[in-house]
C-alpha cells in the first residue's frame, strides 16, 4: 500500500494508539500524574525502558498524539512539543549552543528569534553571525568558517523572503553544523525541510497547524538522536504543551491541507490585486514571478503559502487609516488562522524591535503583514478595494 498523502495523514496520523473506550477522537487527558501498582513497571516507564507516562511535565497521551501527527507530516523520526513556538525555538537553541559556540543565521527571522540572536545569545558568549537573507554566497562563506548551528527561516516573517534550504543544508553539513529550519509559514503541506537536507524543523503550532487562533503551541521534529536532547532540556525547563491546547491543535490539523490550499490560493490572488493598487509600493509574495526567490520557491515548495506582505506609500499614516476599514480581517498579532489577519510589523512580528532595528532588517514602518484566510477570494479583494477607496485625500495624494 502506498504512503498516504498529506491530507490523509493530517486526519489519521498519531491518533489510533491514543483512542480509548471506543471513541473516534483523541481524549483530553488532564491528569497531572499516572499511577502504577507494579513498582518495577513504574521504574521502567520512568527510566524510558518501557512506553508510558509518569508526570504531565514530561509526557501526556494527548500531547503525544499531537507530536506523532506532526512528525508524520514532516517525515521525521521524532518530535517534541512546547507551550509556544518561541519555546520551541529557544529550547532548541538552548540545547545545542554553549559559550564559545558559533551560530549562523539570517537577518530576516521572526522578531522574537532575532531578539534571541541579538540580545540573549551574546550574553552567553555565543557568537552570532546574521547574514543578508537571500545572499547564499555570504551565508556559505560564514558557515565555512565553522558553526555549531545554522538557523534558517523560509519563507521569512514578515517579508516572505526565500532561502535555498537544500543548498544551505549542504553547506552546513560540510562543517558538521545542525541545520534548523523554521517551517511555520510554509507548513508541511507546502514544504518538508527534512527532505531538503535540514536536521531539525520547527513550527509555531499556534499558527497554521492549529489554524483557529485558539491554542498556543510549538513543536520541533527531526531524528531521534537530535530531538531526544531537546526533549530532555524541555522536560527539565518546563515549557510543556498543555493537553487541552494539544487537543485543539490536533483538531485543527485535520483540515490543514484544505485550509492551506485555500489560503495559498487566496494569498496569490490578493498579491496580484495589490500590484495594481497605486498606493502600494511593494508586494512581497514568493508566488509572484518577479519575487527574488520565486524560482527557488518553485523548486522547494509545493505551493507558495498563505502569507504575504505589502508596503504602502505614506507609511504609518496610511496604515492607520487603511486597516480599520477592512471588514473581513482581524487586526491582530497572529497569522495562519481561518480568518484573514492583518497588522503592521511594528505591532506584530517585530514589536520587540526598535524602528532602527526594523529598518536594518529591511522592514519599513509602512509594511503590512497579510495572512490570507479561507474566505471567498472575491470578497477579500472587494474588501481591500473598498478600504483603499475610502482613504482620505491627504493620504492618497
Amino acid at each position: 500500500m502506498k504512503k498516504p498523502n498529506v491530507s490523509t495523514q493530517a486526519i489519521w496520523a498519531g491518533e489510533k494508539d491514543s483512542l480509548a473506550f471506543g471513541a473516534t477522537q483523541v481524549p483530553v487527558v488532564h491528569s497531572v500524574s499516572f499511577g502504577y501498582d507494579d513498582m518495577d513497571e513504574w521504574y521502567d516507564v520512568a527510566t524510558g525502558k518501557k512506553d508510558g507516562h509518569i508526570y504531565g511535565r514530561n509526557t501526556n497521551p494527548t500531547v503525544q498524539a499531537f507530536e506523532q501527527k506532526v512528525k508524520t507530516l514532516e517525515g521525521a523520526e521524532a518530535a517534541t512539543s512546547f507551550s509556544t513556538g518561541m519555546a520551541a525555538i529557544s529550547n532548541t537553541l538552548g540545547t545545542y549552543l554553549y559559550p564559545g559556540d558559533r551560530v549562523v543565521s539570517i537577518k530576516d527571522t521572526y522578531g522574537g528569534t532575532n531578539k534571541i540572536f541579538t540580545e540573549f545569545l551574546p550574553k552567553q558568549e555565543i557568537e552570532v553571525v546574521l547574514c543578508d537573507t537571500g545572499d547564499h554566497e555570504a551565508i556559505e562563506q560564514e558557515v565555512a568558517k565553522g558553526c555549531k548551528v545554522l538557523y534558517l527561516e523560509s519563507p521569512t516573517n514578515p517579508t516572505v523572503k526565500i532561502t535555498d534550504i537544500e543548498r544551505m543544508a549542504t553547506a552546513g553539513k560540510k562543517v558538521g553544523a545542525i541545520v534548523v529550519v523554521d517551517n511555520t509559514f510554509a507548513t508541511p503541506v507546502n514544504q518538508t525541510p527534512l527532505d531538503l537536507g535540514a536536521d531539525l524543523v520547527i513550527h509555531s503550532a499556534t499558527k497554521f497547524l492549529g489554524g483557529h487562533a485558539d491554542a498556543l503551541g510549538g513543536v520541533v521534529c527531526g531524528s531521534e538522536e537530535l530531538v531526544s536532547p531537546i526533549y530532555h532540556y524541555r522536560e527539565i525547563n518546563g515549557a510543556t504543551l498543555d493537553p487541552m491546547a494539544a487537543y485543539l491543535l490536533l483538531r485543527g490539523m485535520k483540515t490543514l491541507k484544505l485550509r492551506v490550499d485555500k489560503q495559498s490560493e487566496n494569498a496569490l490572488a490578493v498579491a496580484k490585486y495589490l500590484q495594481t493598487v497605486g498606493i502600494v509600493e511593494d508586494v512581497f509574495y514568493p508566488g509572484l514571478p518577479d519575487h527574488p526567490g520565486h524560482d527557488i520557491a518553485k523548486e522547494q515548495m509545493k505551493n507558495f503559502g498563505g502569507m504575504l506582505s505589502f508596503a504602502v506609500k505614506g507609511g504609518v499614516e496610511t496604515v492607520r487609516h487603511l486597516l480599520p476599514k477592512l471588514k473581513y480581517a482581524n487586526r491582530a498579532a497572529n497569522l495562519g488562522s481561518v480568518e484573514t489577519v492583518v497588522g503592521p510589523s511594528r505591532t506584530t512580528s517585530h514589536v520587540e524591535c526598535t524602528p532602527e532595528e526594523r529598518a536594518a532588517m529591511g522592514i519599513p514602518e509602512g509594511l503590512i503583514r497579510y495572512s490570507a484566510g479561507i474566505e471567498d477570494m472575491e470578497d477579500l479583494i472587494a474588501d481591500l478595494e473598498q478600504a483603499f477607496q475610502s482613504l482620505p485625500a491627504h493620504v492618497t495624494n
